[in-house]
C-alpha cells in the first residue's frame, strides 16, 4: 500500500453538520463555498425543489473546484402539507414553525448530488418525523438558545431539538443533513471510499 494522500471530495456546502457527517464516515474533504439562489419557485413541488437546489449547488461546486474533482452537495427541506419550511427569518417565524410542527408529523427531504466533470448522480431520501406536543414556554425557551435560527424547519434533531422528536421513519442522518448509507453508495460509484485515514 502506498503512502499517497487519501482521495477525498470537495464539499459544496458551508454546513458544519454535513462536514461532520462525512468526517464521521472517514471521507477526506475540502470545502468549496458556492452561493446559489435557494428560493422556492412558484408551484414547485417540494421533491422537485430539493433536487433542483442540490443540482445547482453541485454544478456550482464543479465550477469552483479543481478540474477532475469529485464534488458533493446536498439540500434539506422540512415539508408540512407540501409547504417547504426554510430557515426562519426571525423569532416570530421560528415560533410559527415550531407551532406548525408541534404534535404532528412532517417530512424531511434531503437530496444529495455528486458530480465529477459532466457526470452527476443524485439521490433523495425522505424521512417522516413525529413531534410531541410542545408548550409555548418551551418553544420560546428553545428559540432563545439560538439553535433554531439557522436550521431548516426551525429545529436541529442533532442538538437540543432532539427532545421534541417522538420517533422517525427513515434516515436519522438524512434529517441532520446527509443520509450516510445512500451517500456512501454514490461516493463509491465515483471511486471514493469511506473509512479513509488522513
Amino acid at each position: 500500500m502506498s503512502s499517497e494522500a487519501p482521495v477525498g471530495i470537495w464539499l459544496a456546502s458551508a454546513s458544519p453538520r454535513r462536514r461532520e457527517l462525512l468526517e464521521q464516515i472517514g471521507v477526506p474533504l475540502q470545502v468549496v463555498r458556492c452561493a446559489v439562489d435557494e428560493a422556492v419557485e412558484q408551484a414547485e413541488a417540494p421533491a422537485d425543489y430539493v433536487e433542483r437546489i442540490a443540482r445547482l449547488k453541485v454544478a456550482a461546486g464543479v465550477v469552483a473546484a479543481p478540474p477532475g474533482a469529485v464534488v458533493l452537495a446536498a439540500d434539506t427541506a422540512v415539508v408540512v402539507d407540501r409547504r417547504v419550511l426554510g430557515k426562519p427569518a426571525d423569532r416570530e417565524q421560528g415560533l410559527d414553525m415550531l407551532r406548525l410542527l408541534s404534535g404532528q408529523s412532517h417530512l424531511v427531504m434531503t437530496a444529495v448530488a455528486v458530480a465529477c466533470g459532466k457526470r452527476t448522480r443524485l439521490v433523495r431520501v425522505d424521512t417522516r418525523v413525529w413531534f410531541r406536543p410542545l408548550s409555548e414556554d418551551e418553544m420560546r425557551a428553545y428559540w432563545e438558545t439560538g439553535e433554531p435560527a439557522d436550521k431548516a424547519g426551525g429545529y436541529g434533531i442533532q442538538g437540543l431539538g432532539a427532545v421534541f422528536v417522538e420517533r422517525l421513519e427513515g434516515s436519522y442522518s438524512g434529517v441532520v443533513g446527509l443520509p450516510l448509507a445512500e451517500t456512501a453508495l454514490i461516493l463509491a460509484d465515483f471511486g471514493i471510499a469511506c473509512w479513509q485515514r488522513s
